[in-house]
């Protein structure tokens, strides 16, 4: 099976219950629970805003990790996010 993200702050989507929801309550599995729910985005933020929503959780998961590095994540990230379909329309 193909790893699906969220195609805003491209979150791997695994699990069900992190699987956005249309309006009418069916999944919508191009985005997560976070970024989108009952039909709608749940937040008006920028790609840039986003992109440091994710940094600040990526810091808190691998804050044991030695090997993480922020600005490598950062320029990951930055490349990542515009091939996003919430952000690919918005080049």
């Amino acid at each position: 099976m193909e790893e699906m993200y969220c195609q805003s702050c491209g979150m791997p989507l695994t699990k069900k219950e992190d699987i956005a929801t249309n309006k009418d309550g069916s999944l919508m599995n191009e985005y997560c629970i976070y970024c989108f729910k009952d039909g709608a985005f749940t937040g008006d933020i920028s790609m840039e805003g986003m992109i440091d929503i994710s940094l600040k959780h990526m810091k808190e998961i691998f804050k044991d990790d030695p090997n993480f590095n922020e600005q490598e994540a950062l320029i990951k990230m930055r490349g990542f996010f515009p091939e996003l379909k919430r952000w690919k329309s918005k080049e």
